[in-house]
């Protein structure tokens, strides 16, 4: 990866005023999600809420981001996320905790959430937004999770339990035995939820990071 590169990743809940009990599930899924992906490597400091319902890591293995925001979207559910990534440098040493970092990816994920927010990005709902000092670069990932987040706005809650049953124990057959269901139904789930476009979308997506960063 360049040197000196990183991705910081904002993220916030949707609708968040209307959910009963959000500190308390939002601190539970936090938790978790930084024991597993530090475990994994895939962030360089735990998830630190810094206004709200909004939290944010460093990642330095750029080419994972996709990877990240397809494991949060699916473990926070019911929670449904706006993700905003930025990429740049980090002024000083990265350490815990990340609401003290600043510099150019901080800056970068602000504005890539604040267009989020604003809906400048397109003519259609998006959930996700990136953002770094290649425009064409940034319009080609904003696209391709633009045309994505169309299709994640249709997913059920039961085919977001499949496709993270599926993610985490990586067959149709034990997939189906921990949800008690048919092969043949854990496989419609999967098709139906638009699964297999989200595994695509991760493998295009994390190449051109590379490309760009590598």
């Amino acid at each position: 990866m360049l040197a000196g590169s990183y991705a910081v990743l904002i993220a916030d809940v949707m609708a968040s005023r209307s959910r009963a009990g959000l500190r308390a599930l939002l601190g539970a899924k936090l938790a978790a999600a930084s024991k597993r992906q530090l475990r994994r490597k895939l962030i360089q400091l735990p998830y630190s809420v810094t206004a709200g319902d909004e939290f944010q890591t460093v990642i330095g293995n750029l080419r994972v981001v996709p990877e990240i925001i397809l494991d949060l979207r699916t473990s926070f559910r019911p929670l449904s996320l706006r993700v905003a990534i930025g990429f740049g440098r980090i002024s000083g040493r990265i350490q815990a905790p990340v609401n003290r970092l600043g510099g150019e990816a901080f800056q970068h994920a602000r504005k890539a959430m604040e267009e989020l927010k604003n809906g400048s990005l397109f003519r259609f709902d998006t959930l996700t937004a990136f953002s770094s000092r290649d425009e064409q670069f940034d319009s080609a990932l904003n696209l391709l999770y633009g045309l994505q987040d169309t299709l994640v706005l249709k997913i059920s809650e039961k085919q977001w339990e499949t496709i993270g049953s599926f993610l985490d124990q990586r067959t149709l057959q034990r997939a189906a035995k921990r949800l008690k269901l048919d092969v043949s139904t854990v496989s419609r789930n999967l098709k139906r939820g638009y699964f297999w476009q989200l595994v695509e979308t991760v493998k295009v997506s994390a190449a051109l990071i590379e490309r760009k960063f590598g």
